[in-house]
């Protein structure tokens, strides 16, 4: 088996660039913290902003409104995200995005991608009550009847769906699973915010009992289980780019304490129990990163590129919460206070490791797609 190489094409430098210094002059901690106390979570106009620059249209069709480029340059503008805390729609939208890329209907596509392309946003409803992070295990229901669906069911983790212009959920039909595309004036009055560990997001719950739609909802439904299989992959992937970019950010804010910090009269960055598990924690991340853009590179490969994405989202989502926890435990006191933004990012790793499958998941694949 060989994976992919690790250098960037021209557009993931431009966009790496680009996104570098406008999500640190658009993201500063300031701003995070404000966001998160306020309703809507994210800054509209900045979002605007972003649409502007072409980020919402990357990955989508030329034929559609977009740019024509791939995911694999996606993940620059994540990382850097990431790195900031940087609250927005953009991963949902993304991923809403490539699911219709994957299995929406030719009308589905002409309709919204190009509306998503331009700045509309969209997200998945694709979780339940259970937490399994299997796609296909779903317990909410469409019945076909006289030509409309009748729809029965809550979905979970809908992040932000009070934002959303359209939002793609699961549910079994005739005994298979199907998605749906529902419109905002669909789900109005459905939603209900969840309390999550991660502040610097908003997510939703989202009722369906006695929800009527038309069948022309339906996505493609003999595409569902390839749509399911490709949307898990990319939101592993773009998982990993926004852990890659949190890692970063956590290693160099504990770096500038240890380097400033004084104990005993001695900088605490000498000390060989804080240096050592620092540098670990680097190490780890420069693997880490390894993985994630080598998995960006090798994303359409067939069967390399499931196991490189899983191999990426197993390695950021170890040092994320490594690299967080010593943050915390080094700044001492302090470092156990919602003031101190080392909790932010552990709160950010704890959240993505519970969507699409922590390490130990992640290995668990990987163990079958390498040994059989």
């Amino acid at each position: 088996m060989q994976m992919a190489g690790l250098g960037y094409s021209e557009e993931q430098i431009e966009l790496l660039d680009v996104a570098t210094t406008f999500c640190r002059d658009k993201s500063p901690i300031d701003k995070v913290r404000k966001l998160m106390d306020s309703d809507l979570g994210y800054d509209a106009d900045i979002w605007a902003e972003m649409a502007a620059l072409g980020w919402s249209a990357i990955a989508i069709p030329e034929a559609h409104g977009g740019v024509g480029l791939a995911l694999a340059e996606v993940v620059p503008v994540v990382e850097q995200m990431g790195r900031h805390l940087m609250a927005s729609p953009f991963v949902a939208s993304t991923l809403a995005a490539q699911t219709l890329i994957a299995g929406g209907t030719e009308t589905q596509k002409a309709e919204w991608l190009p509306k998503i392309a331009e700045g509309s946003i969209g997200t998945l409803a694709l979780y339940e009550a259970h937490g399994d992070w299997d796609l296909g295990n779903i317990t909410a229901t469409a019945r076909s009847d006289g030509g409309k669906l009748h729809l029965s069911g809550e979905k979970l983790f809908a992040l932000w769906a009070d934002s959303a212009d359209c939002i793609i959920v699961s549910v079994m039909l005739d005994g298979k699973p199907a998605l749906l595309l529902l419109t905002r004036a669909q789900v109005e009055g459905r939603l209900r915010r969840e309390a999550i560990i991660d502040e610097t997001k908003r997510s939703f719950a989202l009722s369906l009992d006695g929800l009527e739609v038309e069948t022309s909802a339906l996505l493609e439904v003999g595409n569902c289980a390839q749509t399911l299989a490709h949307i898990e992959q990319a939101a592993t992937l773009l998982q990993s780019a926004e852990m890659c970019g949190g890692s970063q950010s956590v290693i160099d804010y504990t770096i500038s304490y240890l380097q400033t910090r004084k104990q005993f009269g001695k900088i605490i960055g000498e000390y060989q129990a804080l240096k050592h598990p620092t540098v670990d924690a680097y190490v780890d991340y420069e693997k880490a990163r390894s993985h994630l853009y080598s998995a960006a590179s090798s994303f359409s490969d067939q069967g390399l590129g499931e196991i490189a994405v899983r191999m990426a989202k197993a390695a950021a989502d170890g040092v994320y919460s490594f690299a967080a926890d010593r943050a915390i435990q080094f700044h001492g006191g302090f470092g156990f206070t919602h003031d101190c933004d080392a909790g932010l990012h552990r709160r950010a790793a704890i959240f993505q490791a519970s969507q699409f499958g922590d390490a130990a998941w992640q290995r668990a694949k990987l163990s079958h797609l390498l040994l059989g």
